[in-house]
């Protein structure tokens, strides 16, 4: 069976990724192509941005494509080959906080994915406007670019030619190989983005030599040797106020860090999690991680029945030490017989958060250019991006509201239909005042 092409559409926040999509989507091109797409934040927004959308585009469940991307990635291809007969190419849209790397290492180091699809590319907008406020600090903006096989310099026309000259031999200094592109509105050629010709796995290993290593949305996994009956987990507060664990049973002879065991593992991880309370269970072979509330004062302690004597896998969200984690058989404390470290793939920095606002009713259109203007003005700098579907007074079609630093634009959009009405905004930077936010936006109402 021939291998279905994937690309994988990527840009910091802003930079023109659901503008790319769009024209990809309604231009007569001749190909069927399904949509996979991420968003950072609180509120899905970026489903409701792209034409067809009902149809054409699946959505994850994370709000970070690049943590938890190869188990929900992997779900959803598994999916979508149920259909196969309806797509010709799959497009792949991460959040503008993500590093494209996992992603696309999910064609190479799963041998399913890699016999069903190969990766044809990875193509990166950058926005020629504001990128130098990131590049230097964001390491997620340098791996989207130095990933590329087609780089697109957006919004050229924001740009003076000494401006554009100087970010292209930038990008060039740090990926060489990639083809470059000037747009505005990301109007590309679709054959530039869509017919890439194959991911380049040489320069990808030369610029992260560890690619081809699996990674994993765990930190730690044990090996236990148990007999049947309960045992006892028990962990103290740490630096989150819950930690997500995920038992299983192995194999004769097997651990926890052998690789078919912890891709199970990493799969599972990729479903909602089931919260238990104080002094819950943790089920062996559960079909989803199961989170553990840890923040407040004494020791937590949950219930593991273990149906069977053998060997046990636990993995957990954060290394046990940071929560001065513990298994016990009555009063004894049991040690694992083997214990791996997986290394986190990366960081974000922790400063960069999202705020949604859910608001129903209508909103008055000169409100809220009045206070988006005077935010801009006073916190332009600290807010990356903000995208919003509203509900504006009088209209019977919806506003699509997006915003950059310190540029914004609303347009009035489709018909809303029989649904409901309302309006979702969210707001992506640094610095963000949640309660602020939303009393100001509430007051824009009418």
């Amino acid at each position: 069976m021939k291998k279905i092409p994937v690309t994988v559409l990527t840009g910091f926040l802003g930079s023109g990724k659901t503008t790319l999509l769009n024209r990809i989507l309604s231009e007569s091109h001749g190909k069927r192509i399904a949509v996979i797409e991420n968003e950072f934040g609180e509120i899905g927004i970026d489903q409701a941005l792209v034409i067809n959308a009902d149809e054409e585009v699946f959505e994850m469940n994370n709000g970070c494509i690049c943590c938890t991307v190869r188990g929900d990635l992997i779900r959803i291809l598994g999916n979508l080959m149920k259909r196969r007969d309806k797509f010709d190419h799959i497009l792949v849209e991460t959040t503008g906080m993500a590093d494209p790397s996992p992603v696309a290492q999910t064609f190479f180091v799963d041998h399913e994915m890699r016999d069903l699809f190969s990766l044809d590319g990875i193509v990166t907008l950058v926005d020629a406007k504001h990128v130098q406020l990131h590049i230097e600090d964001s390491s997620e903006c340098k791996e989207q670019i130095a990933f590329a096989d087609v780089l697109i310099l957006n919004k050229t026309d924001l740009v003076s030619a000494d401006e554009l000259g100087a970010l292209r031999a930038r990008v060039t200094r740090m990926n060489a190989m990639a083809k470059v592109l000037d747009a505005q509105n990301a109007n590309v050629p679709i054959a530039a983005v869509l017919d890439v010709g194959g991911f380049d796995l040489e320069r990808a290993l030369e610029t992260k030599p560890t690619f081809l290593e699996p990674e994993y949305p765990f930190e730690w996994a044990g090996t236990y040797e148990v007999e049947e009956g309960s045992y006892e987990l028990v962990l103290e507060a740490g630096p989150d106020p819950s930690m997500r664990v995920f038992a299983a049973h192995l194999p004769a002879g097997g651990a926890a860090s052998d690789k078919a065991a912890a891709e199970h593992a990493m799969r599972v991880w990729a479903n909602p999690p089931l919260t238990v309370s104080l002094g819950g269970e943790i089920a062996v072979d559960a079909n989803e991680p199961t989170a553990l509330p840890s923040s407040g004062p004494g020791t937590k302690r949950f219930q593991i029945r273990v149906p069977r004597t053998g060997r046990l896998a636990l993995y957990t969200e954060h290394l046990p030490a940071e929560f001065r984690l513990r298994v016990l058989r009555g009063v004894v404390l049991r040690a694992p017989v083997a214990e791996r470290e997986f290394a986190a793939g990366h960081t974000h920095d922790q400063e960069v958060t999202s705020v949604g606002i859910h608001l129903e009713g209508e909103i008055d259109p000169e409100r809220l250019n009045r206070w988006v203007s005077a935010l801009l003005r006073e916190k332009g700098t600290d807010i990356f991006r903000m995208k919003g579907i509203l509900n504006v007074q009088g209209s019977p079609n919806r506003f699509v509201f997006q915003g950059v630093h310190m540029l914004f634009d609303s347009s009035e959009d489709k018909p809303w239909g029989e649904g409901p009405r309302a309006s979702d905004l969210v707001f992506i930077g640094k610095n963000l005042d949640r309660q602020s936010l939303t009393k100001a936006f509430e007051q824009c109402r009418v």
